[in-house]
């Protein structure tokens, strides 16, 4: 793992997608993670798996592969303990409101009584996963922190090559380096925006904005009409800014290439396209937004927890989230029927996209033993294809040809949910090398400069397309720093 890279990851607060939050101890909390002080549980309760001096090669074990696994079938002459390494704190929770983990090894226990699966759930595992990494205490299965690709193989075993992943799984090349497939996502989310429909319902506007220029229309509508804050953007919070990087490739440009291949080499990748689409014009929402005393009053005093029951109540009219953020705010109060979910405003060429993407993707631990990689595989495979547990977090479901989706996702009829493709070969670190380089860590847990446009904004000292032209500068520094070439 390159050094700069893991200490720019390492010190960001945040995984991107993606697809976090924060835990909470009210009686209805259904988060993702927390920024609370990290579980001791690892050291005290070590698996085989986290000894890096018991390494076994698993190239000569061929058997090992996530499409030769039967559930219920395979395996079940091993009796181990292996640990599941992850940042869902919130299911280890006596007052949380849907299923446990214990509920979820209880339920696995009943195909593979014999294969003990111990949770180690961490507060802080954005940051502690990529330590636990380097120590080797990282258990036998744990969700893949923000490492280069090409250092996938030097701690996980593969489930098998992309071919055959990609009949298994969505998003099976979102963890995948030389053509084999190191991380299975154990969800996937899509983006868009959470909000309240009775507040929209209030405010006049019955018909849900598809451009920027009609969303900011709304968010007047609301300050107008309604005591409801428009737009709440949760800056103190730090983690949910990088939120808004989720939106720039898929959702803005409909094209799935554009993320991984094409913004590496975009020459002014943040300028003005004219058009209302692209990064320009997700982030100019929000610029907007504060600018035109659209959000909060004070964006310094926001509150994450407290968020969640003033949007179910109607004092908050929308927050940009991705989907793992609604069954939240359905579940924070007594108005859950009055959350809804719909897609950012922005239009392509008369269309509209949603970005999809995995959630943290599941790794086995290259060093675990081999009876202990194969149960890992077991629970893996178990988890994302038998338990429910996509559905039961309003999650996109994994198997490949599973198509049992949530209700909220009825939001997204007409819209096509896009993924990004993975990058080129040979330039699968190549985005994280020009963040590092950069300092923007987008989609990479990139909060600071997004919380820079709130301040700018609501300061009044530094105007968008300014602040567009320090980000590309930046970019392009970054590309000639790595000689990447660039498009004109």
């Amino acid at each position: 793992m390159r050094l700069k890279k893991f200490v720019a990851i390492g010190t960001a607060v945040v995984l991107s997608l993606s697809c976090v939050a924060c835990s909470s101890n009210s009686k209805k909390s259904n988060d993702k993670t927390t920024n609370n002080q990290p579980s001791t549980e690892a050291t005290d309760n070590a698996s085989k798996g986290d000894d890096t001096s018991n390494d076994v090669d698993t190239s000569s074990n061929e058997a090992l592969s996530y499409e030769n696994i039967v559930l219920g079938e395979s395996y079940t002459d091993i009796s181990t303990t292996i640990k599941f390494y992850n940042n869902r704190t919130d299911l280890n929770q006596e007052d949380y409101s849907g299923k446990k983990w214990s509920d979820y090894v209880a339920e696995f226990n009943q195909m593979y009584p014999n294969i003990k699966v111990e949770i180690d759930a961490d507060t802080t595992y954005a940051e502690s996963a990529l330590l636990r990494l380097q120590s080797g205490n990282y258990g036998d299965i744990l969700m893949i922190p923000e490492v280069d690709k090409t250092d996938l193989s030097k701690y996980f075993v593969s489930y098998g090559d992309i071919d055959t992943m990609n009949n298994q799984v969505r998003y099976a090349t979102d963890m995948a380096y030389d053509g084999q497939v190191y991380g299975v996502a154990y969800m996937g989310t899509a983006r868009g925006i959470v909000y309240n429909k009775a507040v929209f319902e209030k405010a006049g506007v019955t018909t849900l904005p598809t451009t920027p220029d009609e969303f900011i229309a709304a968010l007047q509508a609301i300050k107008d009409n309604t005591d409801a804050t428009p737009l709440y953007t949760n800056y103190a919070a730090g983690w949910t800014m990088s939120a808004w990087d989720d939106y720039i490739s898929g959702t803005a440009t409909g094209d799935t290439t554009y993320k991984n291949q094409k913004l590496i080499h975009a020459k002014d990748p943040f300028a003005d396209q004219g058009n209302q689409t692209g990064p320009y014009a997700v982030y100019k929402v929000l610029y907007d937004a504060v600018a035109g005393g659209l959000t909060e009053d004070d964006f310094t005093t926001t509150d994450w927890e407290g968020c969640k029951g003033m949007i179910n109540n109607g004092q908050i009219g929308c927050m940009v989230l991705g989907s793992w953020a609604y069954p939240q705010m359905v579940s924070a109060g007594d108005h859950g029927d009055d959350i809804g979910y719909m897609s950012f405003p922005v239009t392509v060429d008369g269309k509209q996209y949603a970005s999809s993407g995995p959630d943290y993707r599941l790794g086995i631990n290259k060093n675990s033993s081999e009876d202990n990689q194969k149960a890992a595989m077991v629970f893996v495979k178990w988890l994302t294809e038998k338990s429910g547990f996509a559905y039961n977090e309003n999650g996109i479901p994994v198997g490949a040809n599973d198509d049992n989706f949530p209700e909220l996702y009825k939001a997204f009829d007409g819209i096509e949910l896009v993924s990004d493709d993975p990058a080129i070969t040979g330039e699968e670190d190549l985005l994280n090398l020009i963040n590092a380089d950069s300092d923007l860590m987008v989609s990479a847990g990139g909060n600071t400069k997004v919380q820079q446009i709130i301040e700018h904004a609501a300061n009044k000292d530094m105007t968008f397309d300014e602040i567009m032209a320090d980000w590309n500068a930046k970019w392009t520094s970054a590309q000639e720093a790595n000689s990447v070439t660039v498009n004109q």
